[in-house]
């Protein structure tokens, strides 16, 4: 009886407990701890720094089933997804992994009795590949495991020998194959047609045993680690006997869920197979805090919505449907991962938001795409046209290449790179930023920073720095950087401001203008009121008041932080913060504009933690033990092994290094000034604390006692009274607008009168008296109704601006054209126009000229009719 993916991902982590594994949940998709990555790609990825030997676990063992992504930087098989049977955006990597506890012996014998006796697959159809110089291994899988030596594979290349990089952990692998039957095409590997589908790679055992030098010299590790990967798809296919990953139960159910909702009965389209791939990345991505945007990891997630809204487009979808399939999804993968029914409502609003987005801008992109494509002679969509369709109308390149692709072409990406390279350069030069500070100077100097406790201490200058070069001293009004030996000065960093203040010597002062790090130093940025030479002992005293209030918005931040992920939901992630001591500034991950409710919401919350009068409490821990506590770190930030955690009352609990209160009641008040939106998927709100949120609130109160004077009612009653007059306005509004269109009616009824012919053809010249100029089209409107046929001009004079139109009924446009007509008149009043053969219009700026031009018209007229 045939497995279902979700037994068999089971049955592995239970297999690998049984043998001493500690089971370890599934990391995010976003490695916050490894910004080399831009995805989470591998099992091993969450375990790197324990092979690295830079981190310990309690465990020597592990067994996981790893959601990864492939989809953009080096590991990116995004456009492959949908052509072939086992390329996708989203998979489970199932793997054991030992940490110097058993080594080739037991990580070989363990995946042979899990593939032939937990999973009963046929010995004759698996057979493996070692590296080429690894007879230890060839021996085990031969003498030990009873493999005969032709179902084993020497493989002289990189593909059996894995390594972290450069330098560092490395070693050989040995895959194991399982074999699909003759009546596939394709050759062991190795061999010339090794690109076949006969025999597919199900598993990867890497023996981690060496340490490569920079020399290239190969060291043993004295604790050699095993690292395992075994898609669980792949796997899944062979075990219900289906050759495509696709045909597999879980994509079955997603795939005919697909079709459902875009209402087509054929299962074996890839468009399909794109969707239901397709949902899987986006959702988990979602989950993980990734939001729709245009750089980075949310590009990324945005190129992936936009390719399944593609396909669902060409499946004939009705309006948005993607968003609709992240309850089958649920369904299918929520036992595993409850995070998907958790955050169900999340993933489905960002996903409909960018779908609903798209859709305005798809048609047209396609069109436009479309009409190249008819219009292209050769087989290669130029780069111009790639670049045009992505930079105005929102296309990724690799969009356009699939479309390209279902026609038969292939796209410029030379070309399309230029195109990105010029504007890369344009966007440079347009910015004219200077260097980072931090990039100009170099000090291998270490600060200890005292200021946790101490607002002033007496320290030694360290090194001093003029111009950018390091010196011995500054002059008196000389501009530099001070490192001392230890400093209450906090360097800005975390987003929290780098404090001012005076550094003290003897001889003079040195003010302090800001603090910034410098490696590990701490580097005072000022200017000298006299002599400073390094050595010298100074009184550092930092500006108290400052600090003061910085503390308290830096805590405010954390207590808001929390807040909105209560009220919006987990998906809230810090994407950047600024702590000054005038106000804060916090941006977060979020798909849409937070309404009134929301942020009423998030402020009570905040202040009634402030009400509480919570004790701050900081402890230093391991990284670990503090996720494990479920303080919250920042994607992409690197951590030391030892972190600062600060909690407030158990509703806060962040990774930080910087200065707080020591109660939430010193905050006193919590007041958001404003919420918008920064980029697409990323919301702002600043917001004010203490003193500054009390002036806030007075002034507002202040603003409305005016507001209520001015329209002489009580200030509880001042909305009411602005509602009642918003409708009163509107009333008088639709009552002018009434009127205006009584009077242009009347008057085109007097201009009946005025009507002349020439050369037997209607015409009528006319200057207007009273009339706005915005009334002038119906007017003229209702004169060539009444007239039938005949040539009309009328201008009218308001304000030292002039405004004409002209009017020619259908049957005379070959031989008077509206926009001539009218152009001629306005020259003669200071200005130009145009418009269609039967309708223009045109301003100018001489209304003293106005009745001599509107009495040339009938000369004109006579040379043409």
């Amino acid at each position: 009886m045939s497995k279902s993916t979700a037994q068999i991902r089971q049955a592995f982590l239970d297999f690998f407990a049984d043998k001493g594994h500690q089971k370890v949940s599934s990391s995010s998709l976003v490695p916050g701890d490894d910004p080399t990555l831009l995805f989470t790609n591998a099992g091993m990825n969450q375990f790197k720094d324990v092979f690295l030997g830079t981190e310990q676990r309690k465990y020597t063992r592990a067994v996981s089933s790893q959601r990864c992504v492939r989809a953009g930087g080096k590991h990116n098989d995004l456009e492959n997804v949908g052509y072939t049977a086992r390329h996708h955006t989203f998979f489970e990597m199932l793997g054991n992994f030992s940490f110097g506890d058993y080594f080739k012996h037991q990580a070989i014998g363990y995946a042979w009795s899990f593939l032939t006796e937990e999973l009963k697959l046929p010995k004759d159809k698996l057979l493996v590949t070692v590296y080429s110089e690894d007879d230890e291994a060839f021996d085990i899988w031969h003498k030990d495991i009873g493999l005969p030596k032709d179902k084993i594979i020497r493989i002289a290349t990189s593909d059996n020998f894995w390594s972290m990089g450069d330098t560092g952990p490395c070693g050989p692998c040995s895959e194991v194959f399982y074999d699909h039957g003759e009546h596939i095409w394709g050759g062991p590997p190795g061999s010339p047609e090794e690109d076949g589908d006969r025999f597919i790679e199900i598993w990867n055992l890497v023996f981690m045993q060496f340490n490569r030098q920079a020399n290239g010299d190969m060291q043993p590790l004295p604790k050699p680690s095993i690292d395992t990967g075994m898609g669980l798809e792949r796997i899944s296919a062979i075990l219900q006997n289906v050759h495509s990953n696709y045909e597999i139960d879980i994509f079955q159910n997603l795939i005919k869920a697909t079709a459902d909702l875009v209402g087509t009965t054929s299962l074996d389209d890839k468009s399909l197979r794109v969707v239901a791939d397709h949902i899987r990345s986006c959702s988990f991505l979602i989950t993980d805090g990734v939001m729709p945007s245009n750089e980075g990891r949310g590009y990324v997630l945005r190129r992936i919505i936009r390719r399944a809204v593609r396909h669902g487009n060409k499946l004939g979808a009705n309006g948005v449907f993607f968003y609709k399939l992240v309850g089958a999804l649920a369904q299918e993968m929520g036992d595993a991962y409850p995070e998907l029914n958790e955050q169900r409502a999340i993933i489905e609003k960002v996903l409909r938001v960018e779908e609903e987005q798209f859709s305005r801008t798809l048609e047209r992109g396609m069109l436009i795409l479309n009409d190249t494509l008819a219009e292209l002679d050769g087989k290669v969509v130029p780069g111009d046209v790639v670049f045009k369709l992505y930079d105005t109308y929102g296309f990724p390149a690799d969009l356009t290449n699939d479309v390209a692709r279902e026609k038969g072409l292939s796209i410029d990406e030379e070309g399309f790179d230029q195109a990105m390279a010029e504007q890369r350069k344009r966007a440079q030069k347009a910015s004219q930023f200077d260097l980072d500070y931090n990039e100009q100077l170099r000090s291998d100097l270490e600060s200890v920073f005292v200021g946790y406790e101490q607002e002033q201490n007496t320290a030694q200058v360290r090194e001093i720095f003029f111009q950018g070069e390091s010196v011995n001293e500054l002059a008196s009004g000389d501009k530099g950087t001070l490192i001392l030996d230890e400093s209450p000065f906090y360097a800005e960093s975390g987003g929290q401001a780098g404090d001012i203040g005076v550094l003290a010597s003897e001889t003079g002062d040195f003010t302090v203008t800001d603090t910034v790090k410098l490696g590990k130093a701490i580097a005072h940025k000022g200017i000298a009121t006299s002599t400073i030479a390094v050595g010298d002992k100074v009184e550092a005293k930092l500006d108290g008041k400052r600090r003061h209030a910085i503390k308290l918005n830096h805590s405010a931040t954390h207590l808001m932080h929390a807040a909105l992920k209560s009220i919006l939901g987990e998906h809230v992630n810090q994407k950047g913060s600024l702590v000054q001591a005038e106000r804060l500034r916090f941006d977060f991950s979020h798909f849409e504009a937070m309404n009134k409710q929301q942020i009423a919401a998030v402020e009570t919350m905040v202040n009634e933690q402030i009400l509480a009068n919570h004790a701050l409490q900081t402890q230093l821990m391991g990284l670990e033990q503090a996720k494990e506590a479920g303080a919250m770190a920042l994607f992409g930030e690197k951590y030391d092994d030892d972190v600062r955690v600060v909690s407030m009352g158990g509703f806060s609990m962040e990774l930080c290094g910087g200065t707080h209160v020591a109660r939430t009641g010193d905050i006193g008040l919590f007041k958001i000034i404003s919420e918008s939106g920064i980029a697409s998927g990323v919301r702002r709100i600043e917001a004010v604390t203490g003193l500054n949120a009390l002036q806030h609130v007075q002034q507002q109160a202040s603003e409305l006692s005016s507001i209520s004077g001015v329209l002489k009612t009580d200030v509880s009653t001042v909305g009411d009274r602005v509602t009642q007059l918003l409708e009163q306005t509107k009333i008088l509004e639709k009552e002018v607008t009434r009127l205006k269109q009584e009077i242009a009616s009347s008057a085109g009824s007097d201009l009946l009168s005025q009507i002349n012919e020439i050369n037997g053809v209607k015409v009528l010249s006319y200057h207007l008296q009273g009339i706005e100029s915005g009334a002038l089209r119906s007017i003229i409107d209702d004169l060539k109704n009444q007239i039938g046929s005949g040539v009309i001009l009328l201008g009218v004079a308001n304000n030292d601006k002039v405004s004409l139109i002209a009017g020619v009924t259908k049957d005379l446009t070959q031989k008077v054209k509206a926009g001539e007509l009218v152009n001629f008149v306005a020259q003669q009043v200071g200005g130009k126009g145009g418009g269609r053969p039967d309708m223009a219009q045109a301003g100018g700026s001489q209304p003293e000229n106005l009745d001599s031009a509107i009495a040339s018209v009938a000369g004109w007229l006579q040379e043409r009719l």
